[in-house]
């Protein structure tokens, strides 16, 4: 069964940064497009970034809200993938989630809390 596994999440004040990590496992990693969604409460789930597999040339698009602050990569011999987020603001308190996606396979990982305080 595939896994995704997200770590790296937590509390941390406005202007700071966090590093989320989320490991797959039992999935064809490299073949996988990769993304980072979050859903604040009451809102629905947003796509913050998103990585295309390693034949797609590991091109990266990010949400406006997301862009020159943070930073998504992948390092497929460790099937994982990253999320660099500097310059945290309270908007971008939510739970985030790690996503794989391939033809008509998606799949999700349970979330990571990220609280910015003001």
């Amino acid at each position: 069964q595939v896994q995704l596994v997200e770590s790296g999440g937590g509390l941390v004040q406005a202007g700071g940064s966090l590093r989320l990590s989320c490991a797959a496992s039992r999935i064809a990693f490299s073949i996988y497009d990769m993304g980072w969604y979050r859903q604040a409460p009451g809102k629905q789930r947003e796509l913050v970034a998103r990585i295309t597999s390693i034949d797609s040339g590991s091109s990266t698009d990010y949400a406006d809200s997301a862009k020159n602050r943070f930073t998504i990569s992948r390092d497929n011999a460790k099937t994982t993938v990253y999320l660099q987020m500097n310059s945290l603001k309270p908007d971008d308190t939510a739970v985030y989630y790690c996503a794989a996606h391939y033809l008509r396979s998606n799949y999700w990982g349970q979330g990571t809390q990220v609280t910015v305080s003001p």
